[in-house]
């Protein structure tokens, strides 16, 4: 059954309660030191910051106590998909100029100077990856709510709707894994009735016609459940105070200022390694 465990081949949108005392840092902590890390990954241009970047988020994932296995699963999906913009990278940056030309086909050429640019393309999508899907697994939507709403907070002195974008943020994290339950049991049901889920189908138009059935029963609930969503958003009186309150109260303790000192020292480095 396998091939209709779709939720687990999409660990990206998942929160995974551990415990760990990574989720137990402040909402605003995570949200900060995961948005730095991001952009930082972003804009690094060196294979050894990048590294750094890497190997990181893979400690930040230890100690989270999430099955490294199970975080490792995002880049699975996106690995060919990766690989071909590294082999392009590597194809782009080597020139007939460069002396450290290692290999050369035709008008193709393979260098030093291009194996480094292919290889930092995969490792920044990788890191980068890694670092979203962790902050998925340790920041609930919930605390993604209360963290954003709480940072974003000076801006409702302009006048600016923070806590629409909030839920809007809130509720595209969360339709992530109800795509993936939907589909799995869409293909469950699917294969009860006689389809053919189990098998490999050769060619292209053999392989729209077997998704065909999938894609249009799920574009149907997924319409279904947003009506939904909002009728009970209107039922519940969404959006009639400005300001909303929240049941559980986030405090800024010793930890959470330990977790931005070292994450400010890892960024520092991944820029200027």
């Amino acid at each position: 059954m396998n091939e209709f465990d779709f939720l687990s081949r999409m660990p990206l949108g998942q929160y995974v309660p551990t415990g760990s005392i990574l989720h137990r840092l402040d909402p605003r902590t995570k949200i900060v030191l995961f948005v730095a890390l991001i952009i930082v990954l972003s804009f690094s241009k060196s294979l050894v910051g990048l590294a750094i970047g890497t190997a990181f988020v893979i400690a930040l994932t230890l100690l989270s106590k999430v099955n490294l296995k199970f975080a490792l699963k995002s880049l699975k999906a996106s690995f060919w998909f990766l690989m071909i913009f590294a082999v392009l990278q590597v194809f782009f940056f080597s020139s007939a100029k460069d002396p450290n030309v290692l290999l050369s086909f035709w008008r193709l050429r393979v260098s030093l100077n291009g194996l480094a640019a292919g290889g930092i393309l995969l490792l920044r999508f990788a890191a980068l990856i890694l670092c979203l899907t962790l902050a998925s697994f340790t920041i609930s939507t919930s605390e993604m709510t209360q963290g954003v709403q709480r940072l974003l907070s000076p801006l409702n002195y302009l006048k600016i709707r923070t806590m629409d974008l909030v839920m809007v943020l809130q509720i595209t994290l969360r339709f992530v894994p109800l795509l993936a339950q939907t589909a799995e049991r869409i293909a469950k049901a699917q294969a009860s009735r006689g389809a053919e889920w189990g098998t490999k189908q050769k060619g292209l138009m053999n392989k729209i016609k077997q998704i065909i059935p999938l894609v249009v029963p799920l574009f149907t609930i997924s319409l279904r459940r947003a009506e939904n969503l909002a009728l009970a958003m209107d039922a519940r009186a969404y959006g009639y105070l400005q300001k909303r309150t929240s049941l559980l109260e986030t405090r800024f303790t010793w930890k959470d200022l330990a977790a931005i000192i070292i994450g400010g020292l890892v960024c520092t480095a991944i820029l200027f390694a």
